[in-house]
């Protein structure tokens, strides 16, 4: 995932980067809010999973100390960061926003 990661980010659609863990009971919950934005703003944004287990060194690079984590970046920049759970509107509106 690392080697391409800088391009997945680098585009002019904002991308959404979810770090999560599979053993993770908050991540759970945000997987299916995820959906519904992604439903919502279609083509609008990207949502990328990165699995923090599997990609430790992705996860240590961008400082993730906790999971979930929700990374939004657009053009290759880091825009907004949460860890924790958030409503679909409050995703929705930073998504938008940028």
């Amino acid at each position: 995932m690392k080697s391409n990661f800088s391009d997945i980010i680098s585009g002019n659609t904002p991308v959404l980067v979810d770090f999560y863990a599979d053993w993770c009971g908050p991540c759970k919950s945000l997987a299916p809010i995820l959906k519904e934005v992604k439903n919502d703003l279609g083509e609008g944004v990207k949502i990328v999973k990165i699995d923090v287990d599997k990609n430790q060194e992705l996860a240590s690079k961008y400082q993730v100390r906790g999971v979930p984590t929700m990374i939004l970046f657009k053009d290759g920049k880091q825009f907004w960061r949460q860890s924790g759970l958030l409503p679909k509107h409050d995703i929705v509106s930073k998504i938008t926003s940028i």
